[in-house]
C-alpha cells in the first residue's frame, strides 16, 4: 500500500459475465489475458469462474474447478504474479490455493463454513465483501436504513469472526460490494462515505469497473463505460481505497497516476495523514 492503490486485473473464466469483452472461458485465451494485464501493470490478477452479476445462477463447485484449475496451472507455469481467486466456495478456494493462488476473494464473506479454517490454515489473503442476499435476487429490492454505516458494521463483524477463528489480521481486506444488493443511491453513499469502511482498520478493495451505476449516471452501455469507471476509480482512491479491481488496467493506472500528480498538496497531505492514522 503506497501513494497509489494497487490495481487488480479481472480475468473472467466464464461464458456469461456482465461485460462480454472480459470473458475468457478458454484456458489459453485466459492466460494470455492475464499476462497482458500483468504487462499493463496489474499488481494482482483476479481469476473468477462463476459469474455473480445480478440475476446469475450459482455454478456447481466441480464446474467452477473445471473452468479454473487448468488456467491457473498454465498461468503459474509462466508467471509468479500475485493471484487472487474470486470464489465463495471453500472447495474451489482449496483447489486454487493448491495451484499457487495467494488470495481468496470471497464475495459471500465466509458464508461457506469451511472458508475460515482454510484461510487460517494456509495463511492466504482474504477479501471479505458485503453482499445483500444472493446474486440471483440481490437487486430486486435492496433496502437499508443507513447503507454505508450498515455495510461497515457488517464488515467489521465478519472480520472479527475471521480473527477469532485464527485468520491473521494482516490477511484481511474489506470490500463494500458496490452493486451487490445496492441501488444507485446506495453505491454513491458507499463511495462518498468510504471512510466508514476504512475506519474498520483493514485495507479496502473497491470493485466498480463498468458496473450498472456508472451507466445509470452516464447513460452509457457497458462497453462505453470506461471513462466513467476511471472517474469512479479516482474517487474511490481519494476516499481511501487501497486496491481497485478493474477490467481496464493500463487506462486505470494512467488515470490514477495523473490524478494523484495533479492533486493539490493539501489534499495529498490530508489523505496521507488519514492513511497513517488508519493503518
Amino acid at each position: 500500500m503506497g501513494e497509489r492503490p494497487l490495481v487488480m486485473g479481472i480475468v473472467n473464466l466464464t461464458p456469461d459475465s456482465f461485460f462480454p469483452d472480459s470473458r475468457s472461458p478458454e484456458p489459453a485465451r485466459a492466460v494470455e489475458r492475464a499476462l497482458a494485464l500483468q504487462e499493463e501493470g496489474a499488481e494482482i490478477l483476479d481469476f473468477g469462474a462463476e459469474s455473480t452479476r445480478p440475476g446469475s445462477a450459482p455454478v456447481d463447485p466441480k464446474e467452477e474447478i473445471r473452468r479454473l484449475i487448468p488456467t491457473l496451472k498454465a498461468f503459474r507455469a509462466r508467471s509468479g504474479a500475485v493471484v487472487s481467486v474470486d470464489t465463495r466456495k471453500a472447495e474451489v478456494a482449496r483447489a486454487a490455493l493448491d495451484e499457487g493462488a495467494d488470495i481468496v476473494n470471497d464475495i459471500a464473506a465466509l458464508s461457506d463454513p469451511g472458508m475460515t479454517a482454510l484461510v487460517a490454515r494456509t495463511g492466504a489473503g482474504l477479501v471479505l465483501m458485503h453482499m445483500l442476499g444472493e446474486p440471483s435476487t440481490m437487486q430486486e429490492s435492496p433496502v437499508y436504513d443507513d447503507c454505508a454505516a450498515q455495510v461497515a458494521e457488517y464488515l467489521r463483524a465478519v472480520a472479527a469472526r475471521a480473527l477469532a477463528a485464527g485468520v491473521s489480521k494482516d490477511s484481511i481486506i474489506l470490500d463494500p460490494g458496490i452493486g451487490f444488493g445496492k441501488t444507485l443511491e446506495h453505491n454513491l453513499d458507499l463511495l462518498k462515505r468510504l471512510y466508514l469502511i476504512v475506519e474498520c482498520g483493514y485495507p479496502v478493495l473497491v470493485g466498480l469497473s463498468r458496473k450498472r451505476f456508472i451507466g445509470q449516471i452516464s447513460g452509457k452501455p457497458v462497453e462505453k463505460r470506461l471513462a466513467g469507471s476511471l472517474g469512479a476509480a479516482c474517487a474511490a482512491w481519494l476516499g481511501g481505497a487501497d486496491i481497485i479491481r478493474v477490467h481496464d488496467v493500463a487506462q486505470t493506472k494512467d488515470a490514477l497516476a495523473l490524478f494523484t500528480a495533479c492533486l493539490p498538496e493539501k489534499t495529498q497531505s490530508e489523505r496521507a495523514v488519514r492513511a497513517i492514522d488508519e493503518f
